[in-house]
């Protein structure tokens, strides 16, 4: 699997991205840092402390760095949570949560895939 293929199989524009971030090896670097982002897992402690302050400034960190590296799918899960936690909905903010938690593991396990091929 190459890196397009990797941004095919996790619903993301690998040409949006390129366009923006110009050469390859300059995805592949953030696409690799995004394996180290802790933005998922704060978002996932402040929603189940009910610390929706914190939730929704994880979820929208999170959010931006899906638009910018045109993680599709991803963004639009984050984007419709952020938009449920700016609202002051919890409700549905919480239950949008498990389709933002596939989306986001989709993207980590194809990442982890690609990584582990050495086709870079």
């Amino acid at each position: 699997m190459n890196l397009k293929e990797c941004y095919i199989k996790f619903g993301g524009d690998f040409d949006e991205v390129l366009g923006r971030l110009r050469r390859e090896q300059t995805v592949q670097k953030f696409v690799y840092k995004f394996l180290d982002d802790k933005s998922f897992y704060l978002f996932e402690t402040s929603m189940g402390n009910k610390d929706y302050e914190e939730a929704l400034r994880a979820v929208h960190t999170l959010k931006g760095i899906c638009q910018n590296l045109s993680f599709t799918r991803l963004f639009e899960s984050s984007n419709l949570v952020t938009k449920a936690l700016k609202e002051n909905d919890w409700n549905t903010a919480v239950e949008m949560m498990s389709k933002l938690s596939m989306d986001y593991y989709e993207i980590i396990n194809v990442i982890k895939e690609f990584k582990s091929s050495g086709e870079e």
